[in-house]
């Protein structure tokens, strides 16, 4: 079940209106109305942030899928960075960096277990010699080195390998965490499939489109594609360590509760149902490098879609009908780096609605006659 403060509609975009209009009764009128749909990682944490650094605004998220429901449900959760093509090193590192301050202040506090946060150490090997020994992100996970010789020998197929400790953010206790950081300052939680971002003017003043793969409906957007990503979720306490192939394909990631094991990387498949002998494969892949799992148990499979692009899409639109205008701020695309980046992006897409709220209390100048 939902929570009780969490509204439910199927209205129409007409009655919709008249119920925003009960909705935000005792809003002040110089307030601004925002809209993020979405509740994934990335529409939770925008909505967070915008809380915190959009003047006098009032949040709403719009979603029909909440966690456990999500893509970002599914997802590891590891901070380790994914090259984006169409994104400048100094920009992605920039997130990166602001990413990983937030989830380590969580990590250092009381929060961490609620929050599902946690640092956790181990290994990035490679059967070749990378282009780069030394990654952008060095500097900025903990205690980055070569692995020893002592070390490679646990793997005999690999021939280098990189240790490090970084931080693991757990989805399923995350994303509530998120949400209850939504209410805490004042954010509604709406459940409602939006099929047309002008549902939502005029009873919102501003919309931040976080749907990820929905965007190609939404948005229009034809560059999004998804990138099928099917894991093993097993028992096995026992693994402390992660161990990450560099090709990214193969992935053993200790969490709280359970071990994820990885990975695929199938663009173009829309396929949810998970695939027996890819789950075989997986295990395969993952016990060549840690043997111990063997004895894993309670294994449950887990697909979900990557919402992937060239570059992660941050930027405002002026929508623009009728006559009427509809600030939108997309923030979406980040494939299969999105926990890695998710806080720095959400930063600057809610530095984007700011400059949104700022252009609708700046007075239109009048044409001299």
């Amino acid at each position: 079940m939902r929570p009780a403060s969490r509204w439910k509609t199927s209205f129409g975009a007409r009655a919709f209106g008249g119920f925003q209009d009960c909705f935000f009764r005792d809003r002040p009128m110089d307030t601004a109305r925002v809209a993020v749909v979405g509740a994934g990682l990335m529409g939770l944490s925008t909505a967070v942030c915008t809380s915190r650094l959009a003047p006098r605004c009032s949040v709403t998220v719009i979603s029909d899928k909440f966690t456990p429901d999500t893509t970002s449900d599914v997802a590891a959760g590891m901070l380790i960075p994914h090259a984006y093509p169409d994104t400048p090193i100094h920009k992605q590192k920039q997130w990166f960096r602001e990413t990983f301050d937030h989830l380590l202040s969580i990590a250092s506090s009381a929060e961490a277990g609620v929050a599902g946060v946690h640092l956790v150490s181990g290994w990035q090997i490679f059967q070749s010699l990378p282009m780069e020994e030394v990654p952008f992100w060095a500097d900025v996970v903990l205690g980055f080195r070569k692995m020893t010789e002592a070390e490679l020998k646990k793997f005999p197929q690999h021939v280098f390998g990189q240790a490090f400790t970084t931080l693991k953010c757990e989805g399923p206790a995350y994303l509530p965490w998120l949400e209850k950081r939504v209410k805490g300052s004042g954010g509604q939680i709406l459940t409602r499939r939006v099929e047309d971002l002008w549902e939502l003017h005029p009873s919102f003043d501003i919309v931040v489109n976080c749907t990820g793969l929905g965007s190609r409906r939404l948005a229009g957007d034809s560059k999004i594609f998804p990138v099928r990503g099917q894991v093993l979720k097993v028992q096995a306490p026992w693994v402390k360590h992660f161990i990450r192939d560099g090709s990214g394909l193969t992935y053993i990631y200790p969490g709280v509760s359970h071990v994820t094991l990885g990975g695929t990387r199938q663009k173009g498949d829309w396929n949810l149902s998970p695939d027996a002998e890819i789950s075989r494969d997986i295990f395969s892949r993952c016990c060549a490098l840690e043997p111990s799992l063997r004895g894993a148990c309670d294994i449950k499979e887990k697909v979900g879609l990557r919402p992937s692009r060239p570059g992660v899409r941050l930027q405002k639109e002026l929508l623009a009908r009728d006559g009427q205008r509809l600030p939108v701020v997309h923030h979406y695309g980040h494939g299969a780096g999105g926990f890695s980046v998710h806080w720095g992006t959400a930063l600057e897409a809610a530095r984007l609605v700011s400059e949104c709220v700022h252009a609708l209390r700046t007075p239109t100048p009048k044409p001299k006659l």
